[in-house]
């Protein structure tokens, strides 16, 4: 099921109106959320269920296992049988068939030849998300930051609540669990301001990145055939298709969970008015990246060692990271990519250089920030290129065709377009609003419910007139 379809038009308002009028205690609701969770996630295909429920037994058993001894050396096997299970599910179903297709490729290069023995079968939506997310929760328990819990309705409803069990955010048992346990009262404005972040979200996801996405579906497709001016255009396009589907979603997850009474965890912060690639990651996919952080960087020494160790444990993140999005060499040549940008501002101790928001407390920035956000961006689109394209050599083929000295020529033919305009309108919002938490929420501060009406109808009219059917999410795939 997904959020911008027809199916959850009817499902949600459905869940809204028996979750508040019939549902008065703390279990009555977990109960009723984890049932209609496992429906939204079995609507898709049931029977990954199982998968969903051997995640959830697994690390909920291993939380149990834990509190039974205080011997580190038993509880470290618990940890490591846990991540086991988990990674080898998640190993299987994602990346078996990649390994075996690789593995084939590499002795073909020495001219052997060998049967590749693949699995056929679709991968689950969300696998790598509910993976991670539940995994979090053990290491937690496993470093005592986090008493396991013995609730076992509660757990499971962390590990699968709807808004989240397709594409994230990765949250936090820390964060989440103590929301379960809470019962949820009804809140006006919280549900107000929740129809306004799902509006946003849906916005940019039906406006902003189905548009987009007919262009760069187009481009990609034929780029052997195109100019290099049509090749930057489409690249500029993904730009904007892969943050507004993505962003998209994380703004409906949000907003979902703010009309059921619950605060996620923030995941995207405006990465494109980002002054470098350092605060790029910092700003993009937040969830992915603070996990990364917590469970490998900071393990592996974080920053607290030599420059070259530090590299070392850069390259080692956004190589995982890549792996992470897809069993694709593409996915690692675009976390690569990433990571030789990092490591120029490692050592030079820029890394943590821009904190706070670009031209915090002006309307514009000044022409130092519009060139390091344009540079930035720049280097953004090009990685794009690898993320989106099928292999390697036509992510290198793309990008040596859209360089060529003919590109900039035709490429003003972008401001005539309407995706273009649309996207520009985007970012028009997105830069008034980028002091909030989703760009919209600067409405709440319009004393005059006549704008504000206005601006909701005017952005429900877009979404009717560009919508372009059920379009899944990108990130679904991951």
């Amino acid at each position: 099921m997904f959020f911008n379809s027809i199916d959850f038009a009817i499902f949600m308002p459905i869940v809204f109106l028996i979750y508040w009028t019939f549902l008065k205690t703390v279990k009555k609701q977990n109960y009723f959320l984890l049932l209609v969770s496992y429906i939204f996630y079995g609507w898709w295909d049931w029977r990954y269920l199982s998968l969903v429920l051997l995640c959830s037994i697994t690390n909920y058993l291993a939380g149990l296992l834990m509190t039974k001894t205080n011997e580190q050396k038993k509880r470290k096997i618990i940890l490591i049988i846990c991540c086991a299970i988990c990674f080898g599910v998640l190993g299987i179903f994602k990346y078996y068939n990649f390994f075996v297709n690789s593995f084939v490729d590499a002795f073909s290069f020495f001219g052997i030849k060998l049967q590749a023995y693949t699995l056929k079968f679709i991968l689950p939506v969300g696998i790598s998300f509910y993976t991670f997310h539940t995994l979090s929760y053990t290491i937690d328990v496993y470093r005592r930051n986090f008493e396991p819990t013995k609730d076992i309705t509660s757990f499971f409803l962390f590990v699968s609540i709807f808004p989240l069990a397709m594409a994230g955010p990765i949250e936090r048992a820390t964060n989440l669990l103590p929301q379960i346990y809470k019962k949820r009262s009804f809140d006006y404005n919280q549900t107000v301001d929740g129809l306004r972040q799902i509006l946003w979200g849906l916005f940019k996801k039906v406006v902003i990145a189905d548009n987009c996405a007919i262009i760069v579906n187009q481009t990609f497709e034929n780029y052997q055939n195109m100019p290099g001016s049509s090749l930057l255009i489409g690249a500029i396009f993904f730009a904007f298709q892969i943050y507004g589907d993505f962003s998209g979603y994380s703004d409906m997850a949000l907003g979902i969970g703010k009309l059921l009474g619950f605060r996620f965890l923030h995941n995207f912060n405006y990465p494109y008015f980002s002054r470098n690639i350092a605060e790029f990651w910092r700003r993009w996919h937040i969830s992915l990246t603070t996990w990364f952080r917590d469970y490998l960087y900071i393990p592996l020494g974080g920053s607290r060692v030599s420059k070259w160790k530090i590299v070392r444990n850069t390259f080692i993140i956004y190589l995982v990271s890549g792996f992470w999005h897809g069993a694709n060499w593409t996915f690692i040549a675009w976390g690569l990519f990433h990571a030789l940008l990092f490591i120029p501002l490692i050592l030079a101790n820029k890394n943590r250089k821009y904190i706070n928001i670009v031209a915090n407390g002006r309307l514009f920035p000044n022409f130092k920030e519009l060139k390091q956000m344009l540079f930035t961006f720049s280097l953004v689109v090009v990685g794009w290129v690898f993320f989106r394209a099928d292999t390697i050599t036509d992510a290198i083929g793309y990008l040596l065709l859209m360089f060529r000295l003919e590109t900039l020529k035709a490429s003003y033919l972008i401001f005539s377009n309407t995706t273009f305009l649309l996207c520009l309108l985007m970012l028009i919002i997105e830069w008034l609003g980028r002091n909030e938490q989703y760009a919209l929420a600067i409405l709440k501060n319009l004393r005059k419910r006549v704008f504000r009406y206005l601006i909701y109808y005017t952005i429900l009219f877009l979404i009717f007139l560009f919508a372009e059917g059920e379009n899944t999410f990108i990130y679904f795939q991951f």
